[in-house]
């Protein structure tokens, strides 16, 4: 539990407690509303979501992560149009969708600031693990009947698309916010 505590204290650099409450309340505020106010493209929200959950891992720390894993699939889900009519079998996929954005929170927290694996395996591992588990749950999902083939396509490689293009934002703004504050 000490390994797990530690873990998710990692900063990529230090920020004041000021600093860290603001971000997290703006990239949990934009993380929400972002699928409620653009919704279309879904491969825009995707791109921006992964370089908030990203960005997030890189500077805050412990369970204050929590809003922005679960910010935006509230988001969507509340928005009720990412999917058209197939919008209310998100609602299956909720629970399973925060866990994959924790995998890729945890792929950076463990991989690149604590082991301090380069930034970009450590987005493709991150990037991977989450797509790779998302699809085989919607895949078990669908097989079961409980889905509709639909969410195959959105939760297996689009998944890995916009969580290297959100890793490729992300690397961006963390190198300039990190500038601003030295």
């Amino acid at each position: 539990m000490e390994y797990l505590n530690k873990l998710l204290n990692k900063q990529d650099y230090l920020l004041t407690y000021r600093t860290e409450i603001l971000e997290i309340i703006t990239y949990s505020i934009v993380s929400f509303f972002l699928p409620l106010m653009i919704g279309h493209p879904q491969l825009v929200v995707g791109i921006v979501v992964n370089a908030l959950l990203i960005t997030s891992a890189l500077n805050i720390k412990g369970y204050k992560l929590l809003p922005v894993i679960i910010a935006p699939t509230l988001g969507a889900f509340s928005r009720g149009i990412l999917f058209g009519p197939f919008t209310i079998f998100l609602l299956y996929l909720i629970p399973f969708i925060w866990i994959g954005n924790a995998i890729l929170i945890a792929a950076f927290k463990a991989l690149n600031l604590n082991k301090k694996l380069n930034y970009w395996i450590t987005l493709t591992i991150g990037s991977a693990i989450k797509s790779l588990f998302l699809f085989s749950i919607a895949y078990l999902l669908f097989k079961l009947n409980i889905i509709p083939v639909i969410f195959l396509t959105s939760m297996g490689l689009f998944q890995f698309y916009t969580a290297i293009a959100g890793g490729i934002l992300a690397f961006g703004f963390q190198k300039v916010k990190r500038k601003i504050s030295n």
